[in-house]
């Protein structure tokens, strides 16, 4: 794990990266204006059979800087494939959240994925869309959010009020999603330099392709209580294309950012897909 130290809140440090235990190698790749640090408790619950690596995106709180004045999936791709070129990892079973599920499909795409588990992945919309509009829209309203939290002392900036207010965006039971993890969420989007880059990219961002014939098993996750990209709406293209093989399962009682909530379920449904393609059967 690398990390720096930050004003913000003692126990809590930008990581460039988690890495993280031995044997089956696995990316973890975290959602927009998140951080490596929401796979904290799935990562420590893998480690025991599988060596985890859960880096920074560009732009994002650990990550390194963007040079452009926009940014897209293509280039966040390319970052990562650097990073497991670096590791060693030829493939890898690859499990994206959000953003980062779009950015798996894309590895998969490339040939560096052995397994795809996307959790509630974006990229489920034609370009351009009304759906892809909506998000858009929803995104660029967190700006003058974030420039204003960036303003507010520690004190306020992580005080119960907010800290319930992102979890039950992020949750589905804000009571339940740990502090530190609620708490670098807030410090990973007041950090988050890539908002307006990506928002632009997303205007000139090409429709994921080929679903239908993706070369590796896919699970896809849906979060019934996704509060951020429901999946009655933006899953419907996933369900539709994706292989008849592909598992399609509906997690209960958890929010877009299921990692918060539920760790050790996420972890079970990741480890199954891994465990069921190294022994080539099918997870149930």
């Amino acid at each position: 794990m690398t990390s720096t130290t930050t004003h913000d809140r003692p126990s809590l440090a930008p990581m460039t990266a988690l890495h993280t235990g031995s044997g089956d190698p696995v990316l973890l790749l975290h959602g927009f204006m998140l951080s490596p640090h929401c796979w904290e408790g799935v990562a420590m619950r893998l480690s025991a059979t599988c060596e985890v690596f859960a880096p920074a995106f560009a732009g994002h709180w650990g990550g390194s800087d963007l040079t452009g004045w926009y940014t897209d999936v293509d280039q966040l791709a390319d970052r990562v494939e650097q990073q497991l070129d670096e590791l060693g990892w030829r493939t890898c079973h690859i499990v994206g959240n959000s953003l980062g599920g779009w950015v798996g499909f894309e590895l998969a795409r490339r040939g560096r994925a052995r397994t795809l588990t996307a959790i509630a992945p974006a990229g489920g919309w034609h370009n351009p869309s009304l759906a892809q509009l909506r998000v858009g829209l929803e995104f660029l309203s967190l700006l003058p959010i974030v420039e204003a939290g960036k303003r507010l002392p520690a004190s306020v900036r992580f005080s119960a009020p907010v800290r319930r207010c992102v979890s039950m965006l992020l949750s589905k039971n804000a009571t339940v999603a740990s502090r530190r993890g609620v708490e670098a969420a807030i410090t990973s989007a007041l950090h988050c330099t890539a908002l307006l880059p990506l928002i632009v990219g997303g205007v000139r961002m090409s429709t994921l392709a080929n679903l239908d014939s993706l070369p590796v098993p896919v699970r896809l996750l849906m979060c019934e209580n996704d509060r951020i990209i429901p999946h009655r709406t933006y899953a419907k293209r996933f369900l539709r294309e994706l292989p008849e093989s592909a598992d399609r399962i509906l997690v209960h009682g958890v929010g877009h950012v299921p990692m918060l909530e539920a760790p050790d379920r996420i972890a079970t449904l990741i480890a199954e897909h891994v465990y069921a393609s190294r022994t080539r059967l099918r997870a149930v």
